[in-house]
């Protein structure tokens, strides 16, 4: 970096410069209504323009008349190169996977969320009201099992209908429905 170098500016291109900018200022022309036949003369011109900017950028300068610079490299083995682009692949791929490894803890917290809110949901819609119980419940199921041990003498079951009909008219007494 001790290297020193130097920079001639030339009265040409001073020149030049202005020249350039004194374009920049000029106001646009009114375009023409242009007849076919003008139309094809100004693109054959355009295409010789645009020819002779080809032939000015292989021989090093631009339309600008400043010259092109090749674009700067470093010297780089063959082997650096390789195993820069092995370790920028790896990095990238170590990335990639902790990304992948915190998305799926995201949605493991995600999916136990949403099943607790499911079933808070599930048991909110689907709970069954308190219901009294019904009353006589025990005398009522006491008379079907002796009917059902005395399919044939259904008399024998009296006392356990009487018991029942004795707790139908205690709860309609409470109730205060009229007994029949």
């Amino acid at each position: 970096m001790g290297d020193s170098f130097t920079i001639q500016i030339s009265s040409k291109l001073v020149s030049r410069l202005a020249d350039d900018g004194e374009k920049l200022k000029r106001k646009p022309k009114k375009p023409k209504t242009k007849t076919p036949r003008d139309t094809q003369q100004s693109q054959t011109k355009v295409q010789q323009k645009q020819i002779s900017d080809d032939s000015e950028m292989l021989r090093g300068t631009a339309a600008t008349g400043w010259p092109l610079q090749p674009p700067m490299f470093l010297p780089v083995s063959p082997q650096q190169s390789a195993n820069s682009e092995l370790d920028a692949i790896r990095s990238v791929l170590k990335e990639s996977e902790r990304v992948v490894e915190k998305l799926q803890k995201q949605e493991e917290d995600m999916l136990q969320e949403v099943t607790q809110r499911a079933k808070d949901l599930h048991d909110k819609e689907f709970k069954l009201p308190y219901q009294k119980p019904l009353p006589c419940l025990a005398e009522k199921n006491a008379c079907l099992e002796c009917y059902k041990q005395h399919v044939k003498d259904p008399l024998k079951c009296a006392n356990v209908v009487n018991s029942f009909a004795d707790c139908t008219r205690r709860v309609r007494q409470q109730v205060g429905s009229p007994d029949k």
